[in-house]
């Protein structure tokens, strides 16, 4: 259970509430435990909790779904865990359409909803202390992701030069910046300059500075980036693109801290630290002699690499919900649901522009959106004719009736479940309800099909 989770219980049955309050604060979670909607709704606005556990049946003409909502408005990544007396298959399928995590039946076993919570209350983009390490906007619970993340909480708090490999899109900036934040040197400057945007004589001025009379309309002293980072950090992005001169010049300054602006004589010293991206293979560049090796080593004090959205489509959702609360906010509009078929389609497509495309979809849909729930008719064309009955897989490519053809039933199902499980990751959970069956169910087709 994630330390000082804040979890709101909504259950009328005190008797039950008290058992559940009870076993989770055991495990170190942090519990408030309401029996009505306004009292739930109070608690969404004023604590915006990690986790919500409510029960289907409320109060008389409110229920669970009304609760479900006022989550999703408050925050559309807030999972909620809807807990019903009565198995109704249909109640299920409306409450996991319109949002909810999960949907349980009492008799509740204790263990088995803890598990369920503990998946859920990962996937929260919320951040209660600044112990915690941001990644606004590349939020992820991949394993590849993960093991970026781990690797950056050590190395933020040092003065060790990082290298960020990845696609365009992928958020290199973005975990630059979360790196500065997260280090020693937050309370001074982040500098970022794209190294490919410039012409080589202008990168050298914005980097280097320049002294008055150096170039025709240097009408004055002027600081650069170097300078202007001391104490604080440089993000050096596209640095692969870099001309080789400068790569010369970047070096010595890495050597030594030792900065001369162009036009002048008197070196300046400069403490920065240098974080750099590309989305070019470094190690090829320097193969081919277009990349110095020397500067390579200076700048790659660890190396991380980021992976493409397409590897990672488990992650879609929990990003969709972050950017389509930022937009909202951003427009003043007040959209909290997405159809099902709509964002199986957007698991399904490729994302070539990675997260910097999805980002500005939603935007798009956002716009462009007549009421309150996002649908098929609002993603753009190149996403929206893919197939809703197609089931994607991890590279973004999907399979159909065509491919199909002449196999069995059960060869079909298998592949399906199969290709499912990808998608999510091996989540289970997740999985089975992207399926419309019960868990159990899916683990006995595991079974049988040996996955």
């Amino acid at each position: 259970m994630k330390k000082d989770a804040a979890i709101l219980i909504v259950e009328p049955d005190i008797s039950l509430a008290a058992k559940l309050t009870a076993a989770f604060k055991s495990r170190g979670a942090g519990v408030q435990a309401v029996g009505s909607f306004q009292e739930a709704q109070k608690n969404i606005e004023e604590r915006s909790p990690d986790l919500v556990l409510c029960a289907m049946h409320l109060e008389k003409g409110i229920d669970g779904i009304a609760v479900l909502t006022a989550a999703r408005r408050k925050s559309p990544t807030i999972p909620v865990i809807l807990i019903s007396s009565t198995a109704d298959i249909k109640a299920c399928k409306e409450a996991i359409k319109l949002g909810a995590y999960d949907y349980l039946v009492k008799p509740i076993d204790i263990d088995e909803l803890v598990r369920i919570a503990q998946q859920a209350i990962p996937l929260v983009p919320m951040l209660r202390g600044t112990e915690d390490f941001v990644f606004a906007g590349i939020l992820s619970r991949s394993p590849s992701m993960q093991a970026v993340y781990r690797v950056l909480r050590r190395v933020s708090p040092t003065t060790m030069p990082i290298l960020i490999e990845g696609e365009s899109g992928t958020g290199k900036e973005l975990t630059a910046r979360a790196v500065h934040l997260n280090s020693h040197r937050r309370d001074k400057g982040f500098y970022p300059i794209n190294c490919a945007g410039l012409a080589e004589s202008l990168l050298e001025s914005e980097l280097f500075g320049h002294v008055k009379g150096a170039f025709t309309g240097a009408t004055a002293d002027r600081k650069g980036l170097f300078q202007l980072a001391d104490k604080g950090t440089l993000f050096l992005d596209e640095i692969g693109d870099m001309p080789p001169t400068m790569q010369a010049k970047l070096l010595r300054v890495l050597e030594d801290g030792l900065v001369v602006p162009v036009g002048g004589t008197t070196p300046v010293k400069v403490d920065v630290r240098f974080i750099s991206a590309t989305n070019h293979d470094l190690a090829k560049l320097v193969e081919d002699r277009k990349f110095r090796q020397d500067l390579y080593f200076r700048i790659k004090g660890v190396s991380v690499t980021l992976p493409p959205l397409r590897q990672r489509p488990q992650d879609i959702p929990e990003l969709f919900g972050y950017f389509l609360k930022q937009t909202c906010e951003e427009l003043g509009r007040d959209i909290h649901l997405i159809t099902e078929p709509a964002m199986r389609a957007m698991m399904s497509y490729d994302w070539p522009g990675n997260i910097r495309q999805l980002n500005n979809v939603i935007r798009v849909m956002v716009a462009m959106c007549d009421g309150d729930t996002l649908d098929l008719r609002d993603l753009p064309p190149e996403i929206s004719r893919i197939r809703q009955l197609q089931s994607p897989s991890l590279s973004g490519t999907s399979y159909g009736q065509d491919d199909m053809t002449g196999k069995s039933l059960q060869e079909v199902e298998r592949e399906h479940i199969r290709r499912t499980l990808e998608l999510t990751g091996h989540n289970r959970t997740e999985a089975a309800k992207i399926l419309q069956i019960g868990e159990r169910t899916l683990y006995r087709k595991i079974k049988e099909y040996k996955l």
